[in-house]
This record gives structure tokens, sequence and C-alpha cells, in this order.
């Protein structure tokens, strides 16, 4: 497996040799979560449920059908998804009056139900979300967790008395992403797309980018500011305060699977997975060395040491299996666990306990009697190590371009003007699709590529996976 020969090939490669899913269920782009790729997805989760529980988000789960007249209340939305859903036209054997689909996402089932639970400006801020399946027909090669047609989605949906109310929300998301993005050791772009490849009926979108060891994009997830653009065909208002009723304002955030798609992507090696302490199923693994004459002492002392890590709150496992230990090291580096304890007669008897980190290789050893704190600590150093070394990557993944006489293989940032006319015919020169611009200003100085007009804005393009 060699990353940076081939990443197409090592990325397909490394999924299935840790298996974190099984692709041979007999619908394309409907994937089997296997038990360690459903772990890992599952801690993830759990972030994202422990962040939007802090913000007052709460919990819901809506039906997965939503009625054909729904869909089409928001037009804008319609034309942005008909030729993707899944049409329900039968019930039974009877054919259905009003044709159902599959949820792409959520809007049109959310706001119906909203405009029956928003009454008065004391019903405000509402904030829910839900984490689900949605299900796109996704006509583009598939591949695992990042281009699929059964989605595992979060969506977080809220209701505000005014724009104002919704910009804060929006800020309160960029929170909620970054304290995420931490414990995936994940570096981003903050994108406001541009006005032709923003999220259909949105006032604004802000496109969350992480860029991969091939040189293209990939987006992880989205913020919307909807504005009244959806409360007004839904007809969500609110008696405000003077007895007047006026229509909500509307914020969207959705992230996917394409998280876990990332974490493989921009931590692996050629070895496998690389994964951040945080969400890794197992963050420490004990592999027993024994020798002759010895092997059920050491047995006890991994048993003893496994025990003491788990009550410690850390996520372990004591592979005791009949394996040779050289064998049992490349199982656990092929699935990307953070940190190896080797315990042999010696280790025991100088009282320490050898280590290996994964991310480095880094090995050395570590005081018995004080292996908790020691191993918080080795795991904390990783973290922050994985994510300073992604952070490097990423920043020299991008290029800047003065000039589209050559366009490199990598992520570009440019001078645009801003017109869309000149957005269009970079894109059309270049083969690359604009991802937009910094949401927070960048110092920029240069002149638009296409037009040549001084401008104070940069913009950035890649190819996308």
């Amino acid at each position: 497996m060699r990353k940076q020969e081939d990443f197409s090939e090592w990325y397909n490669e490394v999924v299935e040799l840790a298996n974190l899913t099984d692709k041979r269920y007999p619908i394309k782009g409907m994937n089997v979560w296997t038990p360690y790729g459903w772990r890992l997805m599952r801690l993830i989760d759990t972030f994202i449920r422990e962040e939007c529980d802090a913000t007052g988000h709460e919990e819901v789960c809506f039906p997965l059908l939503i009625p054909e007249t729904e869909f089409k209340k928001e037009k804008e939305h319609i034309k942005g998804f008909d030729a993707e859903v899944y049409w329900v036209t039968h019930a039974g054997l009877n054919e259905l009056d009003v044709r159902l689909l599959l949820r792409p996402t959520s809007e049109t089932a959310m706001y119906p139900i909203f405009a029956l639970w928003v009454r008065s400006h004391t019903d405000l801020p509402l904030k829910v979300y839900q984490i689900v399946n949605t299900f796109r027909y996704e006509t583009k090669q598939t591949r695992a967790f990042i281009r699929v047609r059964e989605i595992h989605f979060f969506e977080s949906h809220t209701c505000h008395v005014d724009e104002a109310d919704a910009q804060r929300q929006v800020e309160e998301d960029f929170v909620i992403l970054e304290n995420l993005m931490e414990r995936l050791c994940l570096p981003y772009l903050l994108l406001r797309r541009t006005e032709w490849d923003k999220f259909p009926g949105a006032y604004y979108t802000v496109g969350v980018d992480t860029l991969l060891p091939d040189g293209r994009s990939l987006q992880l997830g989205s913020i919307h500011h909807y504005r009244e653009n959806f409360s007004r065909p839904f007809n969500i208002t609110y008696e405000d305060e003077k007895g007047e009723h006026r229509f909500v304002h509307q914020t969207t955030f959705g992230m996917s699977e394409r998280l876990v798609g990332a974490v493989v992507a921009v931590h692996g090696d050629d070895k496998g997975l690389v994964l951040p302490p945080a969400i890794s199923p197992f963050q420490v693994v004990i592999v027993p060395i024994p020798t002759k004459g010895n092997v059920e002492r050491v047995a006890e002392e991994c048993q003893r040491l496994r025990a003491e890590l788990a009550a410690a709150g850390l996520r372990v496992k004591l592979d005791d299996g009949d394996e040779r230990p050289g064998s049992k090291f490349n199982n656990w580096e092929i699935r990307g666990v953070p940190l190896r304890l080797e315990l042999g007669m010696r280790d025991i008897e100088g009282g320490k306990v050898a280590y290996a980190r994964r991310d480095t290789g880094g090995k050395g050893a570590l005081d018995r009697s004080a292996i908790v704190p020691q191993v918080h600590e080795v795991l904390r150093a990783i973290a922050v190590d994985m994510r300073a070394r992604a952070a490097t990557a990423s920043g020299a993944a991008i290029q800047d371009l003065d000039s589209l006489d050559r366009v490199p293989e990598k992520v570009v940032r440019f001078g645009w003007c801003g017109e869309e006319e000149c957005g269009h015919r970079f894109e059309e020169r270049t083969g690359l699709k604009m991802l937009g611009t910094p949401y927070l200003k960048e110092e920029y100085r240069g002149r638009c590529v296409v037009c040549g007009r001084e401008v104070d804005r940069a913009a950035y393009a890649a190819r996308s996976m």
C-alpha cells in the first residue's frame, strides 16, 4: 500500500483491511457498518450529541418518508434534489395517491411540524437536531463513507426571532464544529459558497472542506443561513411581544459519515489507519510478550494492566490470542489503534511497560507505577501532534494562482472580483470547482485572475472528491 503513489487504491484497500465497512450488500452505495466501523462512527456521534446538548439543542427523530406535496412547497429545494431522490409509489399492491420519498435531507419533513410547534416569541429559539440516515441517488462512482447512497447524517435545525439571532446561531455552529474537529485532529477551511453553489433555498451557505493527500478537497459538512426562505412557504410564524405575526429566521448545520472518510484519508499511512485517540474504538492495545516458563505470569500482569486502564475510563483491548506478537503488531497497526503497550518478563521485573505510538512509530517505556497518567499524557501528545501534522500538510497543499496559463494539481487560492461571470469562466478554463471565499476574511491583495481587476478578496478552488 503506497498512499502517495495511488491514493484512490490505497484508500479502498485500507478501508477493507481495517474492516470498517462491508460493501457486499446487494444495493450499490448502501454499505454495511461492521462492528469496528460502527463503533468509530458512534464515538463521533457521541461527541456531536455532547456539543449540541451543551448548547441547548434537543434531539428529535422525524419520519423517513416525506409526502411529495410537502416536498414541492419549496421550489428551490426541489430544483436541487428532485433528480437525486428515491420515490415510493406503492403501498403493497396499491398505488399511492401522493408519492412519498426517502428524505434526502429533512427541511421539508420538519418544517410543516415546526409551523405547529412555533406559536409565540416565547417558543424561540427552537433548536433541534437528529442523527439519521438520508438517501440520495448518487450517480457517480461510489466510495465508502465519501460517496454513498445511504448516508449516516447529522443535521441541526433552528428557528429564531430575527436575522441577527440566526446569525448568532451560525457563529455557535462554528464553535461546535471546531470542538469536534479538534477531537478528529482534522484541519478544515470555512468557505462561503458561491451563489450558484449554495444550498437550494439558502440565503448563504458555508462549506466545511478538508484537503486530501491527492490534492482534492472533501466537503465534510455545511452550515446554512436561510433568513425567511423556508419559513414563508411553510408558514412558520410567531406572535411577537406587540402581538404582530412574523416569520421566523432559520439555520441548519449538517455533517455526514464523510467525517470517517476524512479521518482515514488525512491521517492514514502505508501501514493502514491512524486513528485520533478520542474516536478510536480502542485507544490502547496490550500485547503480551510471553517467554517459556513465564506465560501465566505475563498473562496475569497483562490482565491486571488492562483492568487498571479500563477502570480509568480508557478503551483498552488485550490481545491474548495465539498469534505471534509481530502478527498482532501488524493487525493493530492496520486498524490504527493509537497506542500499543507491550509487557514481558523483563518489563515486569523492571517495573516498566514498553510502548509504541501508532502515529509516529516512536517507542519507549512507561513507569508501571504511574501507568494511567502517563498513558493519558501520551494520548494527549498523539492528538496534538496528529492535528499539527495534518495542518502542515493541508497548508502545503494550497498554492497561490496568479495566472490561468498553468493550473497546478493542487488546491488553489486566487484573486476573484466576485462577479459570477468571472467565476464561471474560471471553472470552464481550469476544470476546477470553486469552493468559495473565506468566511473569515483573509488579508489579500492582487488581481482577479480572469478579468484583471484589483481585488482584496481571495477565493479557493480544487478538484473535489
